[in-house]
């Protein structure tokens, strides 16, 4: 059961819900059957979110089988939803198209009556040369993209136009004709326009994203050093020991120290991996060290232009993905090695601060978890801390993992928005939490920008990367959230 302190904190929660559930339907509504099928995908992925927080704070445990039951369960559906929406987008799209083909008929009957009075364009002087303007409306067509408007932007242009086709074929096909005709002097990217009509936008390859410079580089070294240090003075203060005061203990710290940086180095080089997989350059780690934890990660940047949101979430989760399975592997294996003796004598409230590592002990350790203190092996506390550098990397927020991640997956506004709304959360949490307003700061003066847009902005992730960004951000949740002491109770954690 809850108690009467926790029953705003649940009505705050299903009011916030059913505003934000409500808020979507209104939107959608006025696009018809294709709005209400997008929104009953996000009913969808967030029906887990509400049923087993909204139970949480109830007193209501629900364990890993039941939570695994209900990711995979949505996932099923929101794929489901998925197929109807794209047979209910070929539908219109063959409807506008056949619209559209009505009304170039009416606008050539037009232009050849004499009394149709003509208006004056006003044409306001484009930055790109005329002889490549010209190659590059080439490229267009009606199969493709035709083209009405032309409009300056920043070096390049804006053009306006009807989209004919499959956004990435359409993508493909035009920047191949680009390339043909002007080689790589310009880049092509296809977004969304503030109507969320599409719309090619032009700008020559000067402003690609540029590599690190030597001072950069330099820097970069200068904190891979500083982060060994912490994570090895992470290790002496888990031995109970100053490292920098007593170096002879070296020795000693190395094997915690080398577990943290594993961890680490295991999120960096999933990056790497899928980077180099769609041929994305990447910079150099530029990580964070900090003597709580080790580090609390690396800002990676990129020094090439994406080709679309997929590679976007790919690469962004493949590091948390890598870090994350290396670092619950070494929880569970440090939970099967533990005995009464092991190195590190825990609180049993410890196991209260994750509802996930919490979950977890409870299975492996069982009642050993009511003892005032639990004896664990090494590899969980390493185990833990990777989870948790983990879990901040995966927060919702600008160029962070989990920012990356949504933006893919739902697009800059929505990306927007969930960066505003965990900088006001970690706001609210650093009045009582120290961290949180270490990462408020982090995010706001360097993570707190979006990634700037692919060059195919339009095409989204499939069903199956939206259900992993579904269960990516659930388990960071799980992660940083702490059991409430009615729920540990109930599940033996604790006196």
């Amino acid at each position: 059961m809850f108690t009467s302190s926790e029953t705003p904190i649940i009505g705050t929660i299903l009011l916030i819900a059913l505003g934000i559930l409500g808020w979507g339907f209104y939107r959608a509504r006025p696009f018809g059957k294709l709005g209400i099928l997008a929104w009953l995908q996000s009913v969808v992925l967030m029906t887990p979110w509400l049923l087993f927080f909204g139970l949480f704070a109830a007193g209501i445990y629900i364990n890993i089988v039941g939570i695994l039951i209900l990711v995979v369960v949505s996932a099923g559906v929101y794929v489901y939803l998925g197929r109807q929406l794209r047979t209910a987008g070929q539908d219109a799209i063959l409807k506008q198209r056949a619209t559209e083909r009505l009304a170039a008929s009416s606008a050539q009957e037009a232009e050849n009556n004499p009394q149709v009075v003509l208006e004056e364009l006003k044409i306001e002087p484009l930055p790109i040369p005329d002889e490549d303007l010209s190659a590059i409306k080439s490229i267009f067509g009606i199969d493709t993209f035709f083209a009405t408007e032309t409009i300056s932007y920043q070096d390049g242009a804006i053009f306006k136009g009807n989209l004919r086709g499959e956004p990435e074929e359409v993508h493909h096909r035009l920047t191949a004709s680009l390339q043909e005709r002007l080689g790589e002097q310009y880049r092509l990217f296809l977004v969304e326009n503030t109507d969320t009509k599409p719309v090619v936008i032009v700008l020559p390859s000067r402003n690609d994203p540029r590599p690190m410079t030597l001072s950069q580089k330099s820097f970069a070294v200068i904190l891979l050093i500083a982060t060994i240090a912490t994570s090895l003075e992470t290790a002496g203060l888990l031995l109970n020991f100053d490292l920098f005061a007593n170096p002879e203990k070296f020795t000693a710290a190395l094997p915690i120290g080398v577990g943290i940086f594993a961890i680490l180095a295991a999120h960096e080089i999933g990056h790497w991996v899928l980077a180099r997989r769609h041929q994305v350059r990447l910079s150099w780690p530029f990580f964070l060290p900090a003597v709580q934890i080790g580090s609390f990660g690396a800002i990676t940047r990129f020094e090439s232009l994406l080709p679309n949101r997929k590679v976007l979430f790919d690469i962004a989760l493949a590091g948390p993905a890598a870090g994350g399975i290396v670092s619950l592997l070494m929880l569970i294996t440090g939970l099967l090695l533990s005995h009464p003796g092991s190195l590190f004598q825990l609180p049993n409230q410890f196991f209260q601060g994750s509802i996930l590592v919490g979950s977890l002990a409870r299975v492996v350790l069982g009642s050993a978890l009511q003892s005032p203190v639990v004896s664990v092996h090494p590899l969980v506390v390493i185990g833990w801390l990777g989870l948790v550098i983990t879990a901040l990397n995966l927060m919702p927020a600008g160029q962070l993992d989990g920012g990356r991640i949504v933006q893919a997956i739902y697009g800059r506004k929505t990306a927007g928005r969930a960066t505003i709304a965990t900088l006001i959360l970690l706001g609210i949490v650093s009045l009582g939490n120290a961290l949180a307003v270490y990462w408020a700061v982090v995010i706001f003066f360097l993570q707190r920008d979006l990634e700037r847009p692919s060059l195919n902005e339009i095409t989204e992730p499939d069903d199956a990367r939206a259900a992993l960004g579904l269960l990516a951000l659930f388990l960071m949740i799980t992660t940083l959230l702490p059991l409430t002491p009615g729920v540990a109770g109930r599940l033996g954690i604790g006196g």
